[in-house]
């Protein structure tokens, strides 16, 4: 066998505990002469083993009312439980992750073989999943936001009796369809403006009226809104199947719908888990009545501080073309050309003078050179990162005669925005990715202090489907009223697969507005929701 190097020997003792006490001692010695390391590590496994054995022996002739066995036990259950419970929310995730992911790939696909497919519904449905692929995702980091505590909350003003009209329209038709009644009732005196997080709390009731709708089969659905000492009460009640109690806590764990409720459904399974997140990040609370065969009662109590005096301007969305004052000069910095592209698209548009640059030195070159009024840079790059060369631009300052450019950061990772870790945030705003082309082109004006032109009224007009369709109300048939009025309400809230649903609607109402619904369509397919919005005026 050679001569092997020898090892100085080993001495193994396992020392076997029960109940807190020595059972028993497990001695082994093994002299140099008979020992390489290799032997070591097999003779110490052998008594391992030994010891598990022994353990397991000792578990099975352990009284069962022993508590120390009974708490580990437990606690090995529960690790178990956890780690199962992980593979399956992996799983999961996968699994949501790859069904748009497939109607993406074959569609892209169909269209670069040039196949008969149309390319306005490819467009259509690669726009659709990738709308539920980023659902998923903000949703999955509200969860992680709100986990961690830096999910952030808005104070804006919210008028009450439109928000709660909005909610009505959006969920009616849905209910409808499936031969349900709904309806939003009030209690209480409702103040006319309260100061809340408007998105947050639209996400919540969106989401429990949503799963009351989708799970209940017949009978009705009930928004119930109380207010008294500036707390209101938001009930969500339907006449489903009800929830069984010891199921109560376990559907506001991600990605669980209830074996019976789960059955046939749609969905990630992450809507009440986002709502109690939410919920708790807004300081609020959340409970659930119900049981089998007798619906169920989601409660969410929050704090919402009334507004007095205040009063809102009636704003109408108009479409901008363009800013007042000198040409203002914008610095691109990321690594994908295709994202490039897009903001170029967007921002030369508008009159911008738009430089691009995939990697950090040829951004730092670029501003030395021109001296950017605005720089946008992604934060993930290979090599140096984002952060690096915005620390970079401010150690550069202005020349005199040009200021320091405005940074603003893009990163698909929310959590990014809190910046590097220990260090300085050289940046004056964050924004996460996918951007819609409103929130870019808002927050550019913003950063600039720039005043926007807008189209004029009657651009808007020739550029509507009036000339080719409808000019009012009443040269549509009145089946097609209904439909109309649903989608400005959704427009309003910008609820896309409502909005969608009911050009459909209209379509099928009034088959002779085919240029409306065309336009609708094309504006959609842009998520133009202000030319939407305009292609309705006069109707």
């Amino acid at each position: 066998m050679g001569s092997a190097r020898r090892h100085p020997g080993v001495a193994l003792a396992l020392v076997l505990l029960a109940a807190g006490a020595i059972a028993a001692v497990l001695a082994l010695q093994v002299l140099p002469q008979y020992c390489t390391p290799i032997t070591a590590l097999a003779i110490a496994a052998i008594v391992a083993l030994a010891g598990l054995g022994w353990v397991n022996s000792a578990r099975q002739a352990q009284p069962h009312d022993d508590p120390a066995r009974a708490g580990l036990i437990r606690a090995k259950e529960a690790a178990e439980a956890a780690s199962a419970a992980k593979g399956l929310y992996l799983a999961t995730v996968c699994h949501e992750l790859r069904s748009p992911l497939n109607a993406i790939y074959g569609y892209a696909q169909l269209m670069e073989r040039e196949t008969a497919v149309s390319p306005r519904d490819a467009a259509r449905i690669i726009r659709r999943s990738t709308e539920y692929l980023n659902d998923l995702v903000e949703g999955l980091l509200d969860i992680a936001m709100a986990e961690q505590g830096a999910m952030r909350v808005a104070r804006d003003v919210v008028r009450m009796p439109a928000f709660l009209d909005h909610i009505a329209r959006l969920f009616e038709p849905q209910a409808a369809a499936k031969g349900l009644a709904f309806r939003v009732e009030t209690r209480g005196l409702l103040p006319e403006f309260v100061r809340a997080d408007q998105k947050r709390l639209r996400q919540v009731i969106i989401n429990l009226v949503a799963n009351a709708i989708k799970y209940t089969h017949s009978g009705e659905v009930v928004v119930v809104f109380g207010y008294a000492s500036e707390i209101a009460t938001i009930e969500v009640r339907d006449t489903g199947p009800g929830i069984p109690s010891a199921s109560h806590e376990h559907i506001f764990t991600p990605f669980e719908r209830g074996a019976e409720a789960a059955r046939g459904s749609e969905g990630s399974g992450l809507g009440l888990a986002i709502t109690r997140a939410i919920v708790h990040v807004l300081g609020g609370d959340i409970a659930l009545e119900s049981a089998p065969g007798a619906g169920a009662v989601f409660r969410v109590r929050l704090m919402l501080a009334a507004v007095a005096g205040h009063h809102e301007a009636a704003a109408r969305e108009r479409r901008i073309i363009g800013y007042e004052g000198m040409r203002c000069r914008v610095l691109v910095m990321d690594d994908d050309v295709q994202q490039l592209a897009f903001v170029h698209e967007v921002l030369g548009g508008l009159g911008f003078d738009v430089a691009t640059a995939t990697d950090g030195a040829a951004a730092l070159a670029l501003h030395a050179a021109r001296r950017f009024d605005l720089v946008l840079l992604d934060i993930a790059m290979p090599g140096r990162s984002g952060w690096d060369i915005a620390a970079d631009l401010r150690a550069l300052g202005g020349d005199g005669q040009s200021p320091e450019p405005r940074i603003v950061m893009l990163s698909g990772n929310a959590h990014e925005r809190a910046g590097p870790a220990g260090g300085e945030t050289p940046h004056d705003l964050f924004l996460v990715k996918p951007i819609e082309i409103g929130a870019l082109v808002d927050a550019v004006g913003d950063q600039l202090g720039l005043t926007w032109t807008y189209a004029e009224p009657a651009e808007a007009v020739a550029a509507g489907p009036q000339a080719g369709g409808a000019a009012s109300t009443s040269d549509l048939p009145e089946a097609a009223r209904a439909p109309v009025e649903r989608l400005r309400g959704m427009l309003r809230i910008g609820h896309v697969r409502g909005i969608e649903a009911e050009i459909r609607a209209l379509e099928a109402a009034a088959p002779d507005a085919r240029a409306l619904v065309a336009a609708l369509y094309a504006s959609l397919d842009r998520f133009d929701l202000a030319a939407m919005t305009r292609q309705l005026e006069g109707l």
